[in-house]
C-alpha cells in the first residue's frame, strides 16, 4: 500500500472544476481547499492503478499551476538480496 499527499496550487477561481477532475483520479480525494488557490489532495493506490500513475493524472489537470509531493507512505517491505 501506498499513500501520498499532493499540494495543488491554482487560481481561486477554478476550485470547483480543480477539485471535480481530481476527485475522477484512481484513488483521489481532496482533504483540504485552502480557499486562496491551495488544495491538499490524498493518492491512494489500488486494484489496476498506481500511485504514480494517479500523480501524473493529477499534474495534467486543467488550470493546476504546480503539484508538490508533500508526504509519502508504504508499507511495503524492503527484503536485501542475499549474496
Amino acid at each position: 500500500m501506498k499513500i501520498v499527499s499532493l499540494v495543488l496550487k491554482f487560481l481561486p477561481r477554478h476550485a470547483a472544476e480543480i477539485q471535480k477532475a481530481v476527485e475522477a483520479v484512481p484513488g483521489a480525494s481532496v482533504a483540504a481547499d485552502s480557499g486562496d488557490g491551495r488544495m491538499i489532495v490524498l493518492l491512494e493506490d489500488g486494484p489496476g492503478y498506481a500511485v504514480s500513475d494517479s500523480i501524473l493524472q493529477v499534474h495534467y489537470v486543467a488550470n493546476v499551476m504546480s503539484v508538490t509531493l508533500s508526504y509519502e507512505y508504504s508499507d511495503e517491505t524492503f527484503t536485501p538480496e542475499e549474496a
